[in-house]
């Protein structure tokens, strides 16, 4: 394979995945992961069971109130909370096992990397390696710290999401049933017709975030590029202060630092538009959705004897689903600088593995 077609692989998404996870796997903690990540399974199931009997619980507690019967009332009271005690103790051990999941991640990470990065020479040919030598600080402490807390989040809440839409879309495509469309003086029965109108309204969102934030990829990446190269230029001239002096160069630091800094506003000013235009879809989505499972319950409700406990079952129900949808769109920024810190982590990585034999072939790597 030519340089240049294993450069592009290399900064494929799925190549940097499983180079990272060969980094976590060489590290010694592949066997904690596995049990964290197994306790994290079960806790995150019974918290979606205790879920659904939470949302069942809408119907007999409303229908007490409407009824106005006291003693069904506090009955349902203290239903609430045993189940609520329950998912305390479920959302404490999910938080525990989730920020224990997120250290793992970064023990195992940190220690493979700096291992491969401290093997006899190399952390001096890569130094004189380019661009992707500079700034190492920054790989093993701020990338790696990020790239395990950001890992850990978004898999722990897409497989949250997943499970949760599973668990109620089934209720919501049961509460469904029944719902005609007069058109064209003809009668037509859409079975599921909420859990379409879910499905419909989460697209939407999630392809407008989608074209709207796409640009966070990058500019990410940028970002974090520069913060670098601003904090290098500050301990480059910490570390050489004797020698400026001596100089009288303070002049033409200052002006390098005043440069590097103008970069980092510049690129930090794109970043906060981009992300301000993502928040137009983000809280407007957010905002729209408090209105919108009884907006599209409302239907049921006024054409048949549905009461006010179903119609909160069913609310219950569609706002469970568009959370799980709504996962994408609330993370997308998230998605966007995660993968700008995979990206640098493996790139990082693989430049640790290539500098050898870049010296080898040319005594003179530049793996930029």
């Amino acid at each position: 394979m030519a340089r240049g077609e294993e450069i592009a692989a290399g900064n494929r998404l799925g190549a940097q995945i499983r180079d990272t996870l060969g980094l976590f796997r060489a590290s010694g903690f592949g066997r904690r992961a596995v049990l964290l990540v197994a306790a994290l399974v079960a806790v995150i199931g019974l918290t979606a069971y205790m879920q659904i009997r939470l949302n069942a619980w809408n119907e007999p507690f409303y229908d007490a109130l409407t009824r106005k019967d006291m003693a069904a009332f506090v009955t349902q009271l203290g239903v609430f909370a045993t189940l609520a005690g329950i998912l305390l103790v479920l959302n404490v051990s999910q938080l525990w096992l989730d920020q224990t999941m997120k250290l793992t991640l970064r023990r195992g990470l940190f220690r493979a990397l700096v291992r491969d990065w401290m093997a006899p020479g190399r952390a001096l040919r890569l130094s004189r390696a380019g661009k992707i030598g500079e700034n190492p600080d920054q790989r093993l402490q701020a990338d790696i710290d990020q790239l395990a807390d950001l890992s850990a989040a978004l898999g722990i809440g897409l497989f949250q999401a997943t499970l949760l839409l599973g668990s109620f879309i089934g209720v919501l495509w049961r509460k469904s049933e029944g719902f005609t469309l007069t058109f064209a003086g003809q009668i037509h029965e859409i079975p599921g017709f909420m859990v379409w109108c879910a499905l419909f309204y989460a697209a939407a969102a999630s392809w407008l975030s989608w074209r709207v934030g796409r640009p966070l990829v990058a500019l990410r990446a940028e970002e974090s590029a520069r913060e670098a190269t601003l904090r290098f230029d500050l301990v480059r001239v910490s570390e050489a202060a004797g020698r400026i002096a001596l100089e009288r160069g303070e002049r033409a630091e200052t002006a390098r630092i005043e440069t590097s800094f103008a970069g980092v506003v510049g690129i930090v000013e794109a970043v906060i538009l981009a992300t301000a235009n993502l928040t137009w879809v983000t809280a407007g989505y957010g905002w729209f959705t408090l209105v919108a499972p009884i907006l599209v319950a409302a239907p049921f409700y006024f054409t048949s004897d549905m009461s006010i406990g179903e119609l909160m079952l069913v609310a219950g129900a569609f706002t469970q689903v568009q959370g799980s949808l709504r996962w994408f769109v609330s993370n997308f920024a998230v998605i966007a600088t995660w993968r700008a810190t995979l990206f640098r982590v493996a790139s990082f990585h693989r430049a640790i593995r290539a500098v050898d034999r870049a010296e080898a072939d040319d005594g003179a790597p530049r793996i930029d």
